[in-house]
């Protein structure tokens, strides 16, 4: 027996290794999340070019945003209100983490962002953090290896849930 497909994971999937043939190193990038079948009708044209083709109504196509600017992620967030026609978005962003020994080491450093940059213990993520109108959510992390072979990839629901929630908030229109 298969289990249905989750079309909100799968577009997260196929957005994190649309991002993942560029390497690392990459500023965030967000898309919008359309129905593929509105798509279909409201731009032919486009669809025949993506090479979409009419399938599940529940398919969601990614739509590549205008580069984020130099402030920071969450105040450019906070300031976006996607329409209607936007069933979800998904952003592709790396961070820095640190194990909590290390973060507590670095805390009182004059620059924690280049402290951490250059810690020994340091694991360059990717997060790719997808979300609903409904409040769905989907996340997928590549975790950086010594080669692109020994990244590590972990999927779920819940795995950034501040960023989701930011990004839900960009969905809201009140």
């Amino acid at each position: 027996m298969s289990l249905p497909i989750d079309p909100l994971q799968s577009v997260v999937g196929e957005v994190e290794g649309h991002v993942a043939e560029a390497g690392w190193d990459q500023p965030p990038q967000l898309f919008a999340l359309v129905q593929t079948e509105q798509l279909l009708r409201a731009e032919p044209q486009l669809a025949s070019t993506m090479g979409l083709v009419a399938g599940d109504p529940a398919s969601l196509t990614p739509i590549a945003q205008e580069p984020l600017g130099d402030a920071p992620l969450d105040e450019q967030l906070a300031s976006m209100v996607f329409g209607e026609e936007v069933l979800g978005v998904v952003l592709a962003h790396e961070v820095l983490v640190l194990p909590p020994a290390a973060e507590q080491a670095i805390a009182d450093v004059d620059d924690v962002a280049a402290a951490a940059a250059e810690h020994p213990e340091r694991r360059d993520v990717r997060m790719v953090v997808g979300v609903t109108r409904g409040g769905r959510s989907a996340c997928v992390l590549r975790l950086r290896g010594a080669t692109p072979e020994q990244d590590e990839r972990v999927t779920g629901p819940d795995l950034a849930p501040a960023l989701a929630g930011a990004l839900l908030a960009t969905l809201d229109e009140s």
